[in-house]
Formats: structure tokens, C-alpha cells, sequence
């Protein structure tokens, strides 16, 4: 049966008792596989699947495109994240301290049933899991040091939250992405805007690389993706599948000094702050040139 038909179904992973338990949501309740029922609002979430590997696009909706005036797509292009980036719903990320330009990146994430490799794009839809949605946050203090693989912008503990529950039997090519900060939306696109499809990404990479059960694949953010600061809200909602929701802390900067810095760069201030970029850059002139009065 394809993903995409119903009815809805979705399940949950949490921790409960010491251990990793499913459940399923029911109202404001959470139903164990025993059959008990613990109240929604007390769970500590999980994601709810284990990748062997998380797969990102780099680009893909028209409207990042545009606001970066990148060329017209001709082919997805993609990078990695560790599977220690992985957190789960109302859990935490943190900036580290040094760091200035820590983005939300509200995305849909698609994961893997069976294995796959070298499928039609007609046959991905059978072979998925489900849905849900995901926050590809990046910190862009290192992006003149990742050199475009976005290991460090992207790859670092706690920054890919998922959740609160993979979900199946709704037809996400419907549906629309909306991210929240501190409950205002920031990003707002419909997943039709893709320029490349769920079903072409998976294929793509298939193509060459054997796709394993639980694993992971972000399908690209909207514009408008600008930084947070620590104390902030950030939510992805994906109409149909979900909300998921991370408060954003810090935490000290690594002990010992080793390594390229992060920097507040022209790249990384330009990459961070978007569309926004240039009027950014003319207020810290214009208070350059008052503070050298």
C-alpha cells in the first residue's frame, strides 16, 4: 500500500519507565502498546525511527531560489547529517557559545521502509515509511570552513529535531510547511512548490546508494529562514502529519582550542540573514561610521 493512502496512521516513540516505548495518540492521551494510557503533556519524545544515515537537499523549493537569486535547478544537490544531529519533539538545541547565526530551517522528512536502490519514481510512494516534519538547523559561523559539505553548519548535536510522530496515509503533496518563531510564522510554502519531488529525490539517490529502513531524507526549506537567538521557540508544522517543537538554549564553547573558529563572515552573515542581507549590512554601517565619530 502506498504511503499516501488512508486513513491517517501515525506512531510516536518516547521514553517511559527507563525505556524506549511506541505509542499511538489518542486525543490528549498516549496509548501504550500494553494498552495503558500516560497524558500526552508529560511525554519525553523520541524520534520515532533509526537511520543508518539522514540525506538533505541543498536547494529545492523556487522560492529560497529566488531569494538568493540562484540559477534555475537542473539537478538536486545534496550533503549528510549525523545521526547524533537527531533530537525529538519539545526537546532542546543549542547554540554554541562563539556562535551568532544559528538558523531554523522547517522542512518535511521522508523516511525509508524497505530497502531501496535503483527504483522507478513511480515505485518510492510503496516503499516509504511515512512523514514528519523536521528542522534542518544550521549554525553558519563555519561555513567558510565546511567547504560546501555543511558537516559542521549542520551536522552538530541536537540539530536535526523531528517529530513528534511518523505518520502515513496522508497525501503530503497537499500539504503545507509552515515554520513558527515564538508563534509568529516565519516560513509559510506548499509542498507542491518543490521543484524536485519527493519521488524524484528518493530515485535520485537510490540511484547509486542502497536507501536502509528508518533512514532519513530532508526535503528542502522555504525562504526566509533567518537565525534564533537562545530562549526562542521554534515549530514546524506540516499540515496533516504534524508540529514539532524545540526550544533553542546554549551551551559553552569546546574546552580546548583546536580547530578553525566560527566567524561572523560576509558568507555566513549573507547565507544567514537571506533576502534581509542588505539592510542588515547598512545598519552596521551606518553604526560603524557613528561609533567613529
Amino acid at each position: 500500500m502506498s504511503v499516501l493512502e488512508g486513513p491517517r496512521r501515525e506512531l510516536r516513540r518516547i521514553h517511559h519507565e527507563g525505556r524506549p516505548q511506541w505509542v499511538r495518540p489518542d486525543g490528549d492521551e498516549l496509548v501504550l502498546g500494553d494498552g495503558r494510557r500516560i497524558a500526552e503533556v508529560d511525554a519525553r519524545y523520541l524520534p520515532p525511527f533509526d537511520p543508518t544515515k539522514i540525506i538533505c537537499v541543498h536547494l529545492n523549493y523556487e522560492s529560497r531560489r529566488v531569494e538568493f537569486d540562484a540559477p534555475e535547478l537542473v539537478t538536486p544537490t545534496y550533503f549528510m547529517k549525523p545521526t547524533t544531529a537527531l533530537a525529538g519533539h519539545r526537546g532542546r538545541t543549542n547554540r554554541p557559545e562563539g556562535c551568532h547565526y544559528l538558523n531554523y530551517e522547517g522542512e518535511l522528512g521522508v523516511v525509508v521502509a524497505e530497502p531501496m536502490r535503483d527504483v522507478a519514481p513511480d515505485d518510492v510512494w510503496s516503499r516509504l515509511a511515512g512523514f514528519v516534519p523536521a528542522n534542518d538547523i544550521g549554525v553558519h559561523d563555519f561555513r567558510d570552513t565546511d567547504a560546501g559539505s555543511m558537516l559542521r553548519v549542520k551536522g552538530q548535536d541536537g540539530f536535526c529535531p523531528v517529530g513528534p510522530g511518523l505518520v502515513r496515509g496522508v497525501d503530503v503533496r497537499e500539504s503545507t510547511l509552515r515554520t513558527y518563531l515564538n508563534g509568529e510564522v516565519v516560513q509559510e510554502a506548499a509542498l507542491e512548490e518543490m521543484n524536485f519531488g519527493i519521488d524524484y529525490l528518493v530515485a535520485d539517490l537510490a540511484r547509486y546508494i542502497t536507501l536502509l529502513p528508518g533512514d532519513l531524507i530532508l526535503t528542502g526549506t522555504p525562504a526566509n529562514s533567518r537565525p534564533m537567538e537562545p530562549g526562542d521557540v521554534v515549530e514546524v508544522e506540516v499540515t496533516g502529519v504534524g508540529r514539532l517543537t524545540t526550544t533553542i538554549g546554549e551551551e559553552p564553547a569546546p574546552s580546548h582550542d583546536v580547530g578553525f573558529p566560527p566567524t561572523a563572515s560576509k558568507s555566513a552573515k549573507f547565507v544567514a540573514w537571506g533576502s534581509d542581507y542588505r539592510r542588515i549590512r547598512e545598519e552596521e554601517k551606518r553604526r560603524e561610521a557613528e561609533g567613529g565619530r
